[in-house]
């Protein structure tokens, strides 16, 4: 059995460990989704169908390099030789006394271990029946995550995909919302001044701000109204179009 091939960095991530894969496109789905959080460390215990497997690679799409760098190997206390703490993924109960915590929580335990220079591995079970006992009893910690009891099977590369997003949660800054702006830059305070300006006086000219003692609060209304909306220019511009345009059309049909 061969080893992996060294990365650049060994130790600047967890190695996901597929312990006994049984379809080739389901190992082919997690290099998939390992690559589309950064990740690039497989290992691969005993495979049922042989290595290297061309289904996998079919699935793999982009990520094929992860399959031509993992490491094989012939069990699972070989797989994990190097690494100093281990997580096993499993949906039920085994009746062992470990810690089990969520994906995002062993990510972030992965992070400060791997930060503090230790190996870190995340042991994936075959798709038929998971993890078996004898492997989890090598991990210090169960990975559980919380799914629909009555619907607790996950597939190998999902599993593997939720893993992997919270590892990416870790160690990439994310902005929880961010506002896409299409090729335009937010208005700024003038430019929302004068949009403010452009619309008070075309409507004070048709007579809107009626009665006059109401109108200063409906001014003050309106302009407070432009202050909530995220503008951008590309919208200031608009806004301004469309208001010249219904005065043109009212003066023509005077």
């Amino acid at each position: 059995m061969q080893n992996e091939v060294p990365m650049s960095q060994p130790a600047s991530q967890p190695a996901f460990v597929l312990i006994r894969p049984q379809m080739g496109e389901n190992i082919g789905g997690a290099a998939r989704a390992m690559w589309n959080f950064g990740l690039d460390r497989m290992r691969i215990v005993a495979p049922r169908d042989g290595w290297p497997n061309p289904k996998a690679v079919a699935m793999a799409s982009g990520a094929g390099r992860l399959l031509d760098e993992a490491g094989l190997y012939e069990d699972t206390r070989a797989a994990l030789g190097d690494c100093t703490y281990v997580f096993a993924t499993t949906a039920r109960s085994r009746g062992l006394t470990k810690p089990v915590v969520t994906p995002e929580r062993a990510m972030e335990i992965a992070r400060e271990k791997i930060a503090a220079g230790e190996k870190v591995a995340v042991l994936f079970g075959p798709e038929r029946a998971g993890l078996e006992n004898d492997d989890i009893a090598r991990a210090n910690a169960i990975i559980n995550v919380p799914v629909n009891p009555e619907f607790a099977s996950l597939n190998l590369a999902q599993c593997v995909l939720l893993t992997a997003y919270e590892w990416r949660r870790q160690t990439v800054d994310v902005a929880p919302e961010r506002v896409e702006l299409a090729g335009s830059d937010w208005a700024s305070q003038i430019e929302i001044e004068k949009l403010a300006d452009h619309y008070e006086e075309r409507l004070d000219t048709a007579g809107f701000f009626f009665p006059e003692i109401k109108a200063p609060g409906m001014k003050l209304n309106l302009r407070n109204l432009w202050s909530r909306m995220p503008l951008t220019r590309s919208d200031v511009q608009m806004l301004h179009g469309v208001l010249r345009q219904m005065v043109r059309w009212k003066e023509r049909g005077d």
